[in-house]
């Protein structure tokens, strides 16, 4: 994609400089003595452990938080765009959301549909000449590919923001920032709640950003791609390293052994990262996948000082069974139920991946799932947006029932399941204490406080309320509660999001040692392409063992998105995907109702796609397309409401003759 930002200012002047900087949060010093400048053009990675001042910081560069003593200095009209931490429940189209994050072209675009409407020529061609200033001809478009890049189908762009799910309101948020023309851009944990398909595209965007990028991140390969720049949060000083994330550890390390810090601490580290090393190669099974797992192991060596430096690591016990053969799937096709017709629908969940409601017959997301777990397999799952991973672990877990062929299952399994709203799941007002022992009412309280110890809840803080916890803290205690049953199956999807990197070396390395099954559902690079040693590829309705490594998946994924568009428009799509008709147990005019309706509605989608398209091309823009773009405008929505009004008369037709 090319970058369609207006230029930045000046390449060489800072962009933001610190001058003997500080900052605290209530009684707490995060930050002092801060001197250093950043200039305008550096990807800087702003690093350090979960509670090392990272957001705050950003909060005071946005003039959110007061400085406790000192000052930043910003070019005076520097324009800053973030990515805001609510979003409210708007009536508003998803694209138009995307849009007003350009607020001046998204002005002029009302300007000009409020003169289209009425009819005023003068006030049209004034607004053509505006949008022409800004180079705003093509902004619906450029809005339309932020969406798509982010994982939402064209069919979605028209959606109200309300009907979005949390997660994806924080991807609309995003697209949002990416669409404000800045000079600078602050990105907090831009990676969580992205799969790793919307990750590699965002990582491309990024390197096209002409600005200045300040970005938190604990996704350490992100990190590698995009940084230039490492700011490194740490005892309540910033420290400013050249290089991306690994180089920043080469560096620290070799900054640590000049100072002789804990140098025998070093050396059982040395000793320790070495074996981890050797498990590794020992377990390689794949002469591919093995070599991408060295050059991710290569990254490593040279920094055994700053992993002697982590405070702490974490491990699963052995299980107390550990059959070979744990749980299969054989012929399945997996999906979801049928939901009562009228169901309310709650939040929208983009891809398939979310159970459809007010659908009168089950949906299938995947076909005939032939998949095995046996004792030592370590699985990444790989995939597109809202392919099946989820739909794949759930049914896994036993939280689906498969809708035909076998789940079989050992009967000594004992899983492990971390999904996506696990860290949710946390009882507000309760302590880690209280949470544990939930699980072993019968356990001693210093002995289920040791347990917490080794996850790094120590001293009160194991009693302390999960409310104040920080998202890395409230996902380190749900690993700890899995890892307190003993599982002999893990199953973990996006264990990561909110986890420090220190926590996700931690993760990495006790993941290494369990000797049970792990299947694998991750965005993080680093951490998949550590732990796994195979991968299976879930895309298209259909679970395949996928025989490359990540970069060839990457380039799988590019040739992908290369493919015609009236290819992928065939495909289903993963969206409240189209109605199954019911058992034939209706009768022929039923039937034959069912059947007019499904032709109807295939017609509609398929000229609202037309419509779309034509929309979505930055010719239909031009100084002539005034009047076309109204009518294509005014066509849309005429199509989304009969596809609307069809979609009701069809589940009404099939209640009544299923009834």
């Amino acid at each position: 994609m090319r970058a369609f930002l207006r230029a930045p200012l000046s390449a060489n002047p800072p962009m933001i400089a610190f001058r003997n900087f500080a900052l605290r949060r209530g009684e707490r010093l995060l930050l002092s003595q801060v001197d250093l400048a950043l200039h305008a053009g550096w990807r800087v990675g702003v690093i350090g452990r979960n509670g090392a001042g990272k957001s705050s910081l950003f909060a005071s560069i946005l003039g959110q938080l007061e400085p406790d003593q000192g000052d930043i200095d910003l070019p005076g009209k520097v324009r800053i765009a973030s990515v805001a931490q609510e979003t409210p429940s708007l009536p508003d189209p998803a694209i138009d959301f995307v849009l007003s994050g350009d607020d001046l072209l998204y002005a002029v675009m009302q300007e000009e549909a409020r003169a289209m409407a009425a009819e005023d020529w003068d006030g049209v061609a004034a607004a053509h000449q505006r949008l022409a200033e800004l180079n705003g001809y093509d902004g619906t478009a450029r809005a339309g590919k932020l969406l798509h890049g982010l994982g939402f189908p064209p069919e979605t762009h028209g959606k109200p923001v309300s009907d979005f799910s949390g997660g994806w309101r924080v991807r609309l948020n995003l697209a949002r920032a990416l669409m404000m023309p800045s000079d600078l851009l602050l990105l907090d944990e831009p990676t969580n709640h992205l799969d790793l398909d919307a990750v590699l595209w965002l990582e491309q965007w990024l390197l096209k950003y002409p600005g200045t990028l300040l970005m938190i991140s604990h996704d350490r390969e992100f990190l590698d791609v995009l940084s230039t720049h490492t700011l490194h949060l740490h005892e309540g000083r910033a420290k400013l390293y050249t290089g991306d994330y690994t180089s920043f550890e080469r560096q620290r390390s070799e900054h640590l052994r000049q100072q002789q810090i804990a140098h025998e601490k070093e050396q059982a580290e040395r000793a320790h990262l070495q074996s981890f090393i050797d498990r590794f190669k020992a377990k390689a099974s794949k002469a591919r996948q093995a070599q991408s797992r060295m050059k991710r192991l290569a990254k490593l060596q040279g920094t055994e000082a700053v992993r002697a430096e982590r405070a702490f690591r974490i491990s699963f016990a052995e299980p107390a069974k550990l059959p070979h053969s744990l749980i299969r799937l054989n012929h399945v096709d997996a999906g979801y139920p049928a939901a009562p017709v009228g169901a309310p629908s709650g939040a929208m969940g983009i891809a398939a991946e979310a159970a459809p409601t007010g659908v009168a017959a089950p949906t299938v997301i995947l076909r005939d799932v032939g998949f095995g777990l046996e004792a030592g397999d370590r699985i990444g799952l790989l995939g597109p947006n809202g392919a099946g991973k989820s739909t794949l672990v759930k049914t896994l877990v036993g939280e689906l029932a498969p809708l035909a062929g076998e789940r079989a299952a050992h009967p000594d399994l004992r899983i492990g399941y971390f999904a996506q709203h696990t860290v949710e799941s946390l009882h507000e007002g309760q302590s880690p204490l209280w949470h544990l022992k939930q699980l072993a009412p019968d356990a001693g309280e210093q002995v289920l406080r040791n347990f917490l110890g080794r996850w790094n809840f120590v001293g009160d803080r194991a009693f302390e309320s999960v409310d104040g916890f920080s998202g890395g803290e409230r996902a380190r205690l749900a690993l700890a509660l899995i890892a307190y049953r003993e599982p002999n199956v893990l199953l973990l999807d996006e264990p990561t999001n909110h986890l420090d990197l220190d926590m996700r070396e931690a993760l990495a390395e006790a993941l290494a040692d369990f000797p049970g099954a792990i299947v694998l559902v991750s965005h993080d690079r680093h951490l998949i392409g550590l732990v796994c040693e195979t991968f299976w590829r879930v895309a298209d309705g259909h679970v395949e063992e996928f025989s490359g490594d990540l970069d060839e998946y990457a380039a799988w994924l590019r040739s992908r998105g290369n493919e015609p568009k009236k290819a992928a428009a065939a495909k289903p799509a993963p969206v409240a995907a189209r109605p199954v008709a019911p058992p034939p147990r209706q009768d022929p005019s039923a039937a034959r109702r069912l059947r007019q309706l499904e032709e109807k509605l295939e017609q509609v989608q398929a000229e609202l796609s037309r419509v779309e398209a034509q929309l979505a091309d930055p010719a239909i823009y031009g100084n002539d397309g005034g009047i076309e773009l109204a009518q294509l405008g005014q066509r849309q929505a005429e199509l989304a409401a009969e596809q609307a009004r069809l979609e009701e008369a069809w589940l009404a037709a099939a209640e009544s003759s299923s009834s």
